[in-house]
């Protein structure tokens, strides 16, 4: 068993590379997008390095309808319905392993545990978890990001991801990858990137103190 440094070293640098990953994802439908001519941002924000939670939870409140219309353009039900649920984090925060984007928690009424974090232990079939998200830009740019949905399936679904099913939504409302679905191998990070939070976290990380 590798010790503690090791195992720090290693989430580290596969925190890193979901990053990398995620942020790419992001930035190529952002090219793609303003190709056809559409929006790439909402607003502009002042002294965005400087930004609070306050203003962040600003920002986000201007985003809301904006982000629930995009995901619902693809038609999938947690999509039309996750900003109804419990959102669990005080403001949004910045997230290393979703691209540096502020993100924010929320979970459906089969996943309540949740919100006891460490605590939670194992979520039952039917939990929800989704995390909508923006960036910021450092000259003050707000972009809508994607919004990323664990749901946990039946038992068998999926042994590596604990039978979580791994689904990204881009803003325009497409779809990036599905676990076990379409273009599957897109979100395989997401299987392997929560793993690390380990099978008595149920492969769940959860917010940071300051935010809950």
């Amino acid at each position: 068993m590798p010790d503690r440094a090791g195992r720090h070293a290693a989430v580290v640098i596969l925190a890193g590379w979901c990053m990398i990953f995620a942020g790419v994802s992001l930035a190529a439908a952002s090219t793609a997008r303003a190709q056809e001519g559409g929006p790439t941002k909402h607003f502009s924000v002042d002294n965005p390095a400087e930004l609070s939670d306050a203003d962040a939870e600003d920002i986000y409140r201007r985003l809301t309808a904006p982000l629930r219309k995009g995901y619902g353009l693809s038609d999938h039900p947690v999509a039309r319905a996750y900003q109804s649920w419990s959102r669990y984090n005080t403001a949004p925060y910045r997230s290393e392993t979703h691209g540096e984007r502020f993100v924010n928690n929320y979970a459906n009424g089969s996943a309540r545990a949740y919100g006891t974090f460490e605590e939670a232990g194992q979520l039952p079939a039917g939990s929800v978890v989704a995390k909508d998200s923006f960036a910021v830009t450092a000259a003050g740019d707000v972009f809508a990001g994607p919004l990323f949905i664990m749901e946990k399936m039946s038992q068998g679904f999926n042994a590596a991801s604990r039978d979580w099913r791994y689904t990204m939504i881009m803003p325009d409302g497409s779809v990036f990858g599905v676990t076990n679905g379409p273009d599957s191998r897109k979100v395989q990070f997401c299987i392997t990137c929560h793993a690390r939070a380990g099978d008595e976290n149920d492969h769940l990380f959860f917010l940071p103190e300051a935010y809950r």
